[in-house]
């Protein structure tokens, strides 16, 4: 057979109408599909718009963040000229600085995206460990004793790799119970203190206690609350002390000493009314003054040596007092101390440099110290169990000098 003509024409209209039938059809359901993907959308940004402009905007920020170079606390400092600690308070919103350095700071750190990791901060400084810091609280800084016990609780901490964090409460209730919270919160790992004169409340040692901190008394300690406690031998320091004033010829002698809430107070009392009693002798009511300063004993004793039978010799309960009453005595015209005999408690510079030397009691505060902090640094590494209740005491020696006979 042979080939067939073909119509070329024909042909490309034929295949032209199949191809544009099969492009409608395929078209037609694409459409439809994005009429659908249209609503959807149009669903999504009309619900969802708020939170998509956040994600859109933090995005942005994130980006923007990238193309600048990242800048810290220091920076801002150095370019704002002002402190480190400045900075951190403003970003604290901290009300130690002024407002218009604070907005200022806050502005400066917005402008360049700064924006402090605060619980990164916080859980770098926050340890599982105790830190190795021990509390100290003294009633007076400016005190021979308390001194001698700090040097003492520092010398036995730096020993053992501790260090010390002192607080003064100035002879002020308010003032230790505030030290205490400023101890707990910044988490000393326990506390070593001398009670405040005024100091009649204790909730605020047995909240330390309740939370777990380790706290040791020394000198002044409080009955009321069950933890340990270094003091020196108050009692027989006074008795002996009072004792050496007898059989030195004395017969009528006067006792100042401190508030009688405090137990040094009761104990050295109770020490010079038995040495009387002991040696037959009456106790004077009138000559038992509460008087634990230079200023105080400067101001009463000329009326008692006024008296025509007045006292020939005085217990102190400290240095200091005792020299406010050698003075006066010296100023009145007595002499010291053929007239009148005066002995102290403390054995402090002030002893050694009085006219004549002052007899006193050596308290061996230093000493006191190594004990406490021994005793509070067991406590903490559990070679002494924390619930069981230290009680040392410090042995005190009489050193006789020119104020008695």
């Amino acid at each position: 057979m042979g080939r067939l003509p073909i119509n070329l024409s024909f042909l490309c209209a034929k295949l032209s109408s199949f191809l544009l039938c099969c492009t409608i059809f395929m078209l037609i359901p694409l459409f439809i599909l994005c009429k659908r993907l249209h609503r959807i959308y149009l669903i999504y940004v009309n619900d969802f718009g708020p939170i998509l402009r956040i994600f859109r905007n933090f995005a942005a920020q994130l980006i923007a963040m990238g193309d600048k170079e990242t800048i810290t606390m220091k920076d801002i400092a150095r370019n704002l000229g002002v402190s480190v600690a400045t900075v951190s308070r403003a970003l604290k919103d901290s009300s130690r600085i002024s407002t218009a350095q604070k907005e200022r700071i806050q502005k400066y750190a917005r402008e360049n995206n700064f924006f402090p990791n605060f619980l990164g901060e916080a859980l770098r400084h926050n340890k599982v460990r105790p830190m190795k810091v021990i509390g100290v609280i003294v009633p007076q800084v400016v005190h021979y004793y308390f001194m001698s016990v700090l040097s003492g609780i520092e010398e036995e901490a730096r020993a053992r790799g501790y260090r010390v964090m002192v607080a003064q409460s100035n002879e002020r209730y308010d003032k230790e119970v505030a030290i205490c919270e400023d101890f707990y919160q910044n988490k000393v790992c326990g506390i070593i203190v001398s009670q405040a004169k005024d100091t009649k409340q204790y909730d605020h040692f047995e909240k330390l206690l309740q939370n777990g901190v380790p706290l040791i008394f020394y000198d002044r300690i409080c009955t009321g609350v069950n933890c340990s406690r270094v003091v020196v031998d108050d009692y027989m320091g006074a008795f002996t002390a009072v004792t050496h004033m007898i059989d030195t010829g004395c017969k009528k002698i006067a006792f100042y000493g401190s508030p009688m809430n405090l137990e040094i107070s009761k104990n050295r009392y109770n020490g010079y009314h038995d040495a009387l009693v002991k040696h037959g002798l009456t106790e004077n009511p009138d000559w038992v003054k509460i008087c634990d300063d230079r200023a105080n004993a400067e101001a009463i004793t000329p009326d008692i040596l006024r008296e025509e039978d007045h006292p020939d010799a005085f217990f102190a309960i400290n240095d200091d007092t005792a020299i406010g009453i050698l003075y006066t005595a010296k100023r009145m015209g007595f002499k010291v101390p053929e007239e009148i005999s005066i002995c102290g408690f403390t054995n402090g510079d002030r002893a050694k440099a009085s006219d004549p030397m002052l007899t006193t009691v050596e308290q061996r505060g230093v000493a006191v110290g190594e004990e406490a902090a021994n005793i509070l640094i067991g406590q903490v590494e559990g070679s002494i169990p924390r619930d069981e209740v230290e009680k040392r005491v410090v042995r005190t020696r009489l050193v006789v000098r020119g104020t008695t006979r």
